[in-house]
């Protein structure tokens, strides 16, 4: 049957139009149409496209939200917190690790009753790392005090943000509240969407701002005190209040639901059903699988079979009274969770369902608990049509056989195991004796002799071929440079990223040697341990007898922003002296999750956070010096390295080893091509990285004792080139040599300018 659009539209109380988005898109969308002053972010999968919109949309001018890059989402989540204090509107998106790091803060800005709307775009909780969509990081969300609203769909996301911020507002409520969402299933699936035609009439919805009665911490004339230390009694009444307010906002939001459904004609009642009238037998699932189910309920109608389905719209608070109701008449439910209370017999949602039953005097209705679609697995029609045979199996027999399972996993075999598929490395051929390193005993410092490279091309590559970088990648190449200068066995961690994702796609693995992977933010601390540990049980005699013929060299590999996020453990790392090295990739953005800019971006760099527009041209600061925040720990040695320039690096890398296995903490970094997101030809990587050294923006240096030395001068070998050179070579940076982009350009050559003679200042006065 046609559908007649314009009918469609017509009818509703507000004028629409019809977009075709995903839930990324409308979730930007809705933001960018309410206007909100502040959104503090940091990227990762799949919720990084929110903040990509949305900066898109700034450049283009259609809204004016100050976005805030941070360097983690708990700072993100501190950004989010203080805008709100201070009377305005916030907005956020984010999703699993990066739930997780910032959960810290969320129960507090719930605490202190300061309203802000977040999108949690549900995706699994490492580990083992898994970026695709289930609910995992959703339940961790249950008990931070924030409402929380279910969508479906794209529509749904667009409905629910406008929703969500009319109810946090509410003076019944002023809490936080999260709209969430299936990472990869919404986020990323286009539908047909309604969305209001003007801002104006979303204005008029969501109520004006900021409302009357609100803290805010910019009234000099009220004085304020936000989040005091707070004994018993008070304690428990604030929250006893925070608890009223909970429930509040199940009712607020029915009746926000009502007046939205007069103005659109689309309503969303606590609990959604579906054709659950005369059910005997029914299904519960959330978000996207919800929609799927509704096919099976109308293919088992035509069978004869009683069937319902129930999905909510809202989980906190939990719609106790509407699902008891719902239930009442049937006779048994299979309940679907998509994630697992690990220990708890069944998900989050089915011991809710079992209490809202045992709460209302139900104690017929029988319940069978399923975790399925876990790490993004797909759930289809017949997987529906198995947990309808599950309750339909309860009824016939009387009786739950099994109340808890997984759904859809498979039993493991012996004869599938992973097989070893190389040996170890022969440590004879890792320890060529062809580098040498010694110490001069006057000055303290190291020199190196290094053959012809060409006597390392036997030395085994640590890594194996196989792996998933893009064409041109400089990674590996860089890194694989880096290890030719490392004699013996190492263990390396790397942080999660382009490094870590391309090379240990279960079940095979491109590393060689021992390979540790913990999350951006922790890496250092946990290679810190490991590092400790080796000590530790060499110190008590527990590793005799094990094949170790030397120290290990331990290596932690970071990169695509991992510098950011991380800084805070490197620098603990640092300061406590651990004998490791720290080899940073730098590849001047997030790249592993769509190249958003880092604080490692250039001034005026094209991202997908720091987009190309008439009222912006690349990323607004300058970029982050990392090797000389490292120097300022005071750990032994410090250096930068580039492919381009091999013995260089080698030399150095020989030089970290000595002092990662007798001073302390080395810190290195290597400038990396990344075609793909440089926007540059694959086989052009080296000659780029060159011209950035020759141009004097990634000098060669290193840091020895704090004593600083320039291991490459392009202006003494004559071959200084123009910052424009090598900004020409790459689409991200090829509109600063337009005429209207000159102040830009002008202000990076002179930063540049500055840390280069700061640099040759330091080389020339062993002091500075």
């Amino acid at each position: 049957m046609a559908i007649d659009y314009e009918k469609e539209v017509s009818s509703t109380k507000v004028e629409q139009k019809f977009l075709y988005e995903s839930g990324n898109e409308m979730a930007a969308y809705a933001a960018h149409q309410i206007n909100y002053h502040v959104m503090g972010y940091f990227p990762i999968s799949p919720s990084t496209e929110v903040s990509q919109f949305l900066d898109t949309m700034k450049a283009n001018g259609q809204h004016d939200i100050m976005l805030i890059p941070s360097d983690g989402e708990h700072s993100s989540a501190g950004i989010c917190y203080g805008a709100s204090t201070a009377g305005g509107r916030v907005f956020n998106a984010t999703s699993a690790q990066g739930y997780m790091f910032m959960l810290e803060q969320l129960p507090v800005q719930a605490g202190t009753r300061m309203p802000m709307v977040m999108n949690l775009i549900c995706r699994s909780i490492s580990g083992p790392l898994n970026i695709h969509g289930d609910h995992s990081d959703l339940y961790f969300a249950l008990n931070t005090g924030w409402p929380i609203l279910m969508c479906r769909d794209p529509q749904s996301v667009y409905d629910m943000n406008l929703m969500a911020l009319k109810l946090a507002e509410h003076a019944k409520v002023r809490l936080p509240v999260m709209v969430a969402s299936d990472g990869y299933f919404t986020s990323h699936q286009k539908r047909r969407v309604q969305a209001f035609t003007h801002r104006e009439d979303v204005h008029k919805f969501v109520g004006a701002q900021p409302p009357a009665g609100f803290t805010d911490t910019l009234d000099r004339n009220n004085p304020v005190t936000v989040g005091p230390y707070m004994n018993e009694p008070d304690y428990i009444n604030n929250r006893y209040q925070q608890s009223v307010a909970m429930y509040n906002a199940g009712e607020v939001f029915e009746e926000i639901a009502k007046e939205f459904a007069e103005l659109t004609g689309r309503h969303y009642p606590m609990i959604e059903e579906y054709r659950m009238e005369d059910a005997e037998v029914a299904v519960f699932l959330m978000n996207s699988a919800s929609e799927i189910i509704k096919d099976v309920v109308d293919q088992l109608r035509l069978q004869g079979i009683k069937a319902g389905a129930i999905s909510p719209n809202m989980i906190r608070p939990f719609p106790q009274k509407q699902m008891a109701e719902a239930l009442k008449n049937v006779k048994a439910i299979t309940v679907g969770d998509r994630a697992d209370s690990v220990g708890g017999h069944g998900g989050n949602m089915v011991n809710e369902i079992k209490a809202a039953l045992f709460t209302y005097g139900n104690t017929t209705t029988k319940v069978i608990s399923r975790i399925y679609g876990l790490g993004g697995k797909d759930f289809y029609a017949e997987d529906g049509h198995a947990f309808f045979q599950l309750a339909l199996d309860a009824v016939a027999a009387d009786r739950v056989e099994v109340p808890f399972d997984y759904y859809g996993h498979n039993p493991g075999a012996p004869d599938k195991a992973p097989q070893r598929l190389l040996k170890p490395m022969d440590f004879d051929s890792l320890k060529t004796g062809l580098i040498t390193v010694k110490q001069d005993e006057g000055t303290g410092k190291l020199s190196v002799r290094i053959p012809p490279l060409r006597s390392l091309t036997k030395k085994p590559k640590r890594l194996a071929p196989g792996h998933g970088a893009c064409p041109g990648c400089g990674i590996f190449s860089g890194l694989e440079t880096f290890f030719k200068g490392i004699e013996g066995d190492i263990v390396a961690l790397y942080h999660t990223g382009c490094a870590m994702v391309t090379t240990t796609g279960y079940p095979y693995s491109s590393h060689k040697s021992t390979f540790i992977h913990n999350l951006f933010q922790n890496g250092a601390a946990t290679l810190s341990g490991v590092v400790e540990m080796f000590w530790e049980r060499k110190r008590r005699g527990e590793l005799d007898g094990l094949g170790l013929k030397d120290d290990f060299t331990f290596v932690m590999v970071t990169g695509d922003g991992g510098m950011d996020i991380g800084m805070g453990p490197a620098i603990g790392a640092a300061l406590r002296g651990h004998k490791m090295i720290i080899v940073e990739y730098d590849n001047e953005g997030y790249m592993n999750t769509g190249a958003q800019q880092s604080y490692s971006t250039p001034l005026g760099h094209r991202t997908s956070t720091s987009s190309i527009g008439k009222n912006q041209q690349g990323k607004a600061t300058q970029h982050k010096d990392t090797a000389q925040i490292m120097a300022a720990t005071n750990i032994p040695y410090v250096f930068t390295g580039s492919e381009a320039y091999p013995q260089d690096l080698v030399k150095k890398a020989a030089k970290a080893q000595w002092y990662a296995q007798n001073e302390g903490l080395v810190y290195g970094k290597i400038l990396i091509a990344c075609p793909l997101n440089w926007m540059s030809e694959d086989k052009e990587g080296t000659n780029i990285v060159s011209l950035a050294v020759e141009s004097c923006f990634f000098p060669l240096y290193e840091v020895e004792h704090g004593s600083t030395n320039i291991t490459y001068n392009p202006e003494d070998k004559g071959k200084r080139v123009e910052l424009s050179a090598w900004l020409k070579t790459m689409g991200k940076t090829r509109h600063l040599l337009k005429p209207e982009n000159e102040p830009a350009l002008r202000s990076f050559e002179a930063e540049v300018e500055r840390r280069w003679s700061r640099l040759k200042a330091k080389h020339e006065h062993p002091d500075l």
